[in-house]
């Protein structure tokens, strides 16, 4: 493998880069990033590393780089943020090249530019693992349009952005690659059907897009609190709850689950609630919202972000959150916990 310079290659990415927002006034090339934040901002740093968070042979350079940033992402979505800086630190390992580096570049570029993201600096540093540390910074009029996890309330709706489930369907058929032909011929659902929903749900694994505004939406329709599904349904309702000291009732019945996820579910044993509600990285949003504004929120999300906004549940006084079966048995809220 041909040596890479790092000043070389950090030339190259300069070059690459879309261009600053609004905010930004001097950015990667110095030794920081100079703006100019709006009256308020909220900051968050998010982690993937190879074999933990994704794993190489299943993405492609350019979908493990535009991952990376839709994760941290999301976290602004939750907050109701505009997207402003993002600063990126990369660890390299030795069997990554310089054009690997810049097609993970690129894919980051791209949703940096469809989402008016600027990539205003960051690190490099050589690693035994790929990884990527990303912090971002979103902004907001002031402090009291963002929406923290704090402020459901008892009588609220429970309500949910999207699909889920589909990130670990997705996950399971880069597992197990005779699913996708199995599924695809089972007879479960006709070929031209399946394919389409492999296809779906590859693409929500490996491909995520933050709900950011999903999230603006939300908060201008009186959200009062609101997460991001990235360990899923089960655990992140938990933060919900706990945060604002009161407990959730979701109904089974009417999750909205993404097509093909009961399928994949039944092929790999599992019960398709019960992997919808504990995969993680579907990065939907789950929020509560007085019922007088539901209407309002929903048609609003479907305006602003093009996905349906689906009650789920309800807000109530006490502790904890239950899952609710058809049949009236509960499923435990459990989610994805990378230190387990």
């Amino acid at each position: 493998m041909e040596p890479m310079g790092e000043f070389e290659l950090l030339a190259r990415i300069r070059e690459r880069l879309p261009p600053a927002g609004p905010q930004v006034r001097l950015g990667s090339g110095d030794d920081a990033a100079v703006t100019v934040p709006g009256a308020a901002t909220a900051t968050s740093v998010d982690a993937v590393v190879d074999g933990i968070h994704f794993r190489r042979e299943h993405a492609s350079l350019a979908q493990i780089g535009r991952k990376a940033l839709a994760a941290a992402l999301s976290d602004l979505a939750a907050m109701a943020a505009n997207p402003g800086e993002a600063y990126v630190v990369l660890g390299i390992p030795d069997d990554l090249n310089e054009e690997g580096c810049l097609e993970l570049l690129d894919g980051m570029s791209d949703l940096a530019a469809a989402t008016g993201t600027s990539l205003a600096g960051g690190d490099m540093t050589r690693a035994t693992e790929l990884f990527l540390a990303i912090t971002v910074v979103g902004h907001a009029p002031d402090p009291g349009s963002f929406v923290s996890r704090a402020g459901a309330r008892p009588g609220d709706a429970l309500v949910l952005t999207g699909e889920i489930g589909g990130a670990a369907a997705g996950l399971a058929l880069l597992d197990n690659p005779h699913l996708d032909a199995d599924f695809a011929f089972s007879g479960a659902i006709d070929g031209s059907k399946a394919k389409s929903a492999t296809g779906g749900l590859l693409r929500r694994q490996l491909e995520p897009t933050p709900r950011l505004a999903a999230g603006r939406a939300l908060a201008d329709s009186g959200a009062t609190a609101m997460i991001d599904l990235s360990d899923g349904l089960g655990g992140d309702a938990r933060h919900l709850a706990m945060s604002g000291g009161v407990g959730l009732r979701i109904e089974a019945a009417v999750l909205p689950l993404a097509p093909g996820v009961t399928e994949i579910a039944a092929a790999i044993g599992r019960e398709p609630v019960a992997l919808a509600t504990t995969g993680g990285e579907d990065y939907e949003l789950l929020a509560s919202i007085p019922p007088e504004y539901l209407d309002r929120a929903t048609a609003t999300v479907r305006e602003k972000e093009g996905v349906e906004l689906t009650k789920i549940g309800k807000v109530v006084a006490g502790e904890g959150v239950e899952i609710r079966l058809p049949d009236g048995e509960r499923l435990e809220a459990a989610g994805f916990d990378q230190l387990a």
